[in-house]
């Protein structure tokens, strides 16, 4: 036997498929065969390689760039005899490092999660008997008998169906269940969702019955292939990953040159060797912001519990950050574009097509069984006809919460669209059975592709609804009579119809009906529809050939449902906003293409006519793809490998990607992705622990929500960058500039740590919580390159820093120049409080303090008058100026230094309302 991933087992006839395979289907396979296989092919299970050990994942905590700083501050902090300063920096790094560890470690169990998904006992064909055994123990030739509710233990071929029906969407995402067969298929690079004669491991049978090959296991099956992307996918930087390493770098070298220069110039000038150094190690723990890493872990801890209220579970806190990056978000269709529920949508008799949804927004059924139908029902006897025969030739079960008023159906999800449909117009699946209870049935097979049930009714009891048919048949005066139902596919019905209902009356199917129901038939297939005729015969007594061919004959025509799962209202809505921010949508499903189709330009995802499909993405190459992939927006019928495909497509241009999934089919993509979405109510395991977030609703106006919170807390932390960088930069210019004008120190080292303690603290959290700003979701996401430094705030650091040190330090050169004592004092409160103008004017990019409102951030606000006081401690208090070298300052110094901390805040203003002027 051929090595069993290297065949196309769908192509062949079951006579050839026995042959390759070397095994007597009747017989299964010998022991000595079985033992042999095992030996060639291993157990049934996947394997976990290429897992990080935790001792691994902590070292790269440990290594960052950010980290080592901080870690040398806490060092540099401890020699100078700053203590807590040094515990304090330590304990963020312990924590954050813990952070890390825990969200890498977590992520590093999807592969665990796959592992569970293996089948514990299946029932098998060997030598002759039917045996149980342990999933682990198949190998290919094996022979597996499966009913319904049996998970699929290996990829197999389909040599016996009996109404077998396989629930699939963990591997294509399509929410029906496939009808399996066993004939040939022929074309190349089929889809897995069109592959009918077989079946994958992981998947369930819900419906019949049937007898399978197996033909793959283990690391083999299409499981396995998804097990071995996930742990060859890389995980990728975040964009605030990359940009933080950047800046880590960079500051590194500012913080050695700034040392040097500073320890330089001061022994030139002739000042006590210990003072320069404890002075040039300040202004280098200065220059690094070691608050940073705190900040933005709260930053992101803030963001992803404002996500949770908004139904978005933040599994890697990073990702809050990289959703405001998104430029892309590829999101699969069912439940997260659509409801994830097959409903009726259009209904058509003959001559006669309307919008069902429409016709019953003004009817609320009641849950007693003595109201009257609706309007609609009770004005149409063909509509009558059709949602009662629908709903009577039917195996759904109809789900009634009487609490809540809403309606739910048990079974097949086209069966349980017919049943609500009809219960929303009053016709109740159970009070219509109590009148008509089935007498026989002819059961649903895919070559006839319709079922046939026989009802029999007393005719004192007959539905008003059914009246006129009844006048119709004309059938002699009897107490009783049976009513015949075939639901089906309408090509089928009009092979076995030969009438068609009409207006409250019986007409030939000729060619002109013949045409005009075809032509229906077809429209509503092009718009994606499930599309199910009801056609229906009346006798007086049940016949005595109840099969197909004696009961599916001479059938009257009723009309048409068509059926589709309706795209969430909000979605449109949330697709627009996502367009306007420069975010392009695009649709990645496993569903049929006309369906796709039909939603993405529903939801104005799709503007053109174009889908490409699973068969067309096979034979492209990565050069191709990437030629094209930004002129796609809708992919159908699409494998995992598609998936992965496309995403790394889309980053090769630059893209940062937004991918959703909820089945396992998802998951090396969603690893793969900037930012994996898993569904939280029909994800599986598997997508979870890969994503790096859970949509608790599993809705896609919560992506488009989430973007909008992550923009604004990436705003935010560059608002702090801008913030501590800027003030860190007006306290070495105050300190290079100073020995230039013949002035001692104008700090001494633990003003400077002061400065940086009460600046970069509260003020700088307080900036975490700023709202969003004006028109966040209306502009185009930043360059996913972008240096954090970039869009002018290098530049405006530079000069707000230059400003804010060369007003501080004019002003104090002034009194310097008097021989007033306070001099050092007043530099040291002028920059001090600079920098509260400074963080309340950078609170908005463009709009001024006064339009926002100083209560719009109260905890900024709080965090300013805060900081006041507690300088004026700094300044008054004999305890503190002891520590602090400060003077108090008469009234009149004090109001100098305030009117000189306001420069800052008001050059700002008047920066930001010249450029407000310039964009109208």
């Amino acid at each position: 036997m051929k090595e069993n991933g290297a065949q196309q087992w769908h192509e062949m006839d079951l006579p050839k498929f026995e042959q390759t395979m070397e095994v007597n289907t009747q017989q299964g396979l010998s022991a000595d065969e079985v033992q042999h296989r095992q030996a060639q092919y291993g157990p049934n299970e996947l394997i976990d390689r290429g897992t990080k050990s935790p001792w691994k994942i902590l070292l790269e905590q440990l290594s960052g760039v950010m980290v080592i700083i901080l870690i040398v501050s806490a060092v540099i902090s401890a020699l100078l005899g700053e203590y807590k300063d040094a515990v304090v920096i330590l304990i963020i790094v312990i924590l954050n490092s813990i952070l890390g560890f825990t969200q890498e470690y977590r992520a590093e169990q999807a592969m665990a999660a796959l592992k569970k998904m293996a089948v514990p006992h299946v029932r098998v064909r060997r030598s002759g008997h039917v045996q149980e055994i342990s999933a682990r123990d198949l190998v290919p030739g094996d022979v597996i008998l499966l009913e319904a509710g049996s998970s699929i233990p290996a990829d197999s071929r389909v040599i016996e169906s009996v109404n077998l029906r396989v629930q699939e969407a963990v591997l294509t995402g399509e929410s029906e269940a496939v009808e399996k067969h066993t004939d040939p298929l022929k074309g190349e690079n089929l889809a897995l969702g069109d592959r009918r004669n077989m079946l994958y491991m992981g998947t369930v049978a819900t419906y019949g019955r049937g007898t399978a090959v197996v033909t793959s296991t283990g690391m083999h099956t299409e499981l396995g292939r998804i097990a071995e992307m996930i742990q060859n996918v890389g995980q990728e930087q975040t964009p605030l990953q990359r940009r933080l390493e950047q800046l880590g770098r960079g500051l590194a070298i500012a913080a050695l040159a700034i040392v040097f220069v500073v320890f330089i110039l001061g022994l030139l000038r002739g000042e006590p060797l210990r003072l320069m150094f404890q002075t040039a190690i300040s202004m280098a723990v200065a220059a690094v912001p070691e608050g940073l890493p705190a900040v933005v872990t709260i930053a992101l801890a803030l963001g992803a519990q404002r996500m949770l209220s908004r139904h978005a579970l933040i599994r890697k806190l990073p990702a809050v950050e990289t959703l405001g990056s998104v430029t892309v978000i590829c999101s699969d269709k069912t439940g997260t574009l659509t409801e994830n529920r097959m409903t009726v949508t259009v209904l058509d008799v003959a001559g006669n097509q309307m919008d069902f949804v429409e016709q019953v927004k003004s009817f609320t059924p009641h849950m007693d069984t003595k109201a009257s139908p609706a309007p609609l029902v009770q004005e149409n006897s063909a509509v009558a006809l059709l949602l009662t025969g629908g709903t009577l030739c039917n195996d759904a079960i109809l789900e009634e919460d009487t609490q809540a008023g809403d309606l739910s159906a048990i079974g097949d999800p086209t069966e349980g669209a017919l049943v609500i449909a009809a219960a929303r117009v009053g016709l109740r699946k159970p009070d219509l059975e109590a009148v008509m209870p089935r007498a026989a049935e002819v059961p649903f097979d895919s070559d006839r592709k319709r079922m046939t049930t026989l009802h029999r009714f007393q005719i004192s009891q007959l539905p008003e609804a059914l009246q006129p048919l009844w006048n119709a048949r004309a059938l002699a005066a009897q107490s009783e009579a049976v009513l015949t139902v075939t639901k089906g596919a309408v090509d089928g019905l009009l092979e076995v119809s030969s009438r068609v209902w009409v207006d409250g009356r019986i007409e030939q199917l000729n060619d002109h009906w013949k045409e005009r129901v075809q032509a229906a038939n077809n429209a509503m297939a092009q718009k994606g529809m499930r599309v199910l005729g009801v056609a229906v015969h009346m006798d007086a007594q049940v016949p005595t050939d109840v099969s197909a061919e004696g009961v599916e004959k001479d059938l009257i025509f009723i009309g048409m449902t068509g059926m589709i799962d309706p795209a969430r209202p909000e979605v449109k809505d949330a697709v627009a906003v996502a367009k306007g921010a420069g975010i392009r949508p695009i649709m990645i499903t496993g569903d049929h293409p006309l369906t796709a189709l039909s939603i993405a330009k529903e939801l104005g995802i799709a503007t053109q006519h174009r889908v490409v499909t699973g068969q067309e993405l096979a034979v492209m190459s990565d050069e191709e793809l990437r030629a094209q992939v930004d002129d796609i927006s809708v992919y159908a019928r699409v494998s995992p490998e598609h998936k992965l495909k496309i995403v790394q497509a889309l980053q090769f241009k630059g893209h940062i990607v937004a991918m959703t999934g909820d089945g396992v089919n998802d998951a090396p993509a969603l690893k793969r992705a900037d930012i994996g979405v898993a569904m939280g109510i029909t994800g599986t395991d598997v997508s979870k622990e890969a994503s790096d977030m859970i949509l608790l609703d599993d809705n896609f106006a919560t992506i488009v929500a989430a973007v909008e919170e992550g923009r604004r807390i990436y705003d935010n932390i560059r608002k702090f960058i801008r913030y501590t960088m800027t003030s860190n930069a007006g306290e070495i210019w105050v300190m290079l500039v100073a020995p230039f004008l013949g002035m001692p120190m104008p700090l001494t080292p633990l003003q400077i740590l002061w400065i940086n303690l009460v600046t970069d603290g509260l003020p700088g959290l307080a900036l975490t919580v700023e709202p969003t700003e004006r028109n966040t979701m209306k502009r185009k996401p930043h360059h996913p390159q972008e240096n954090i430094f970039g869009r002018g705030m290098a530049r405006e650091i530079l000069w707000v820093g230059l400003l804010m040190g060369l007003v501080s330090l004019a002003m104090g050169y002034i009194f310097f120049k008097q021989e007033v004592a306070a001099w050092q004092t007043m530099v040291f409160t002028t920059l001090t409080l600079a920098q509260m103008g400074h963080v309340l004017a950078i609170r908005t990019e463009r709009d001024s303090l006064f339009q926002v409102g100083l209560l719009s951030n109260k905890p900024l606000l709080g965090a300013v008058l805060l900081t006041f006081v507690l300088q004026m401690m700094v300044i008054y208090l004999p305890f503190f100026q002891d520590i602090f070298q400060t003077i108090a300052l008469t009234p009149s110094q004090l109001i100098i230094s305030l009117v000189s901390s306001t420069v800052v805040f008001f050059s700002l203003e008047i920066m930001k309302a010249i450029q407000r002027r310039k964009e109208d």
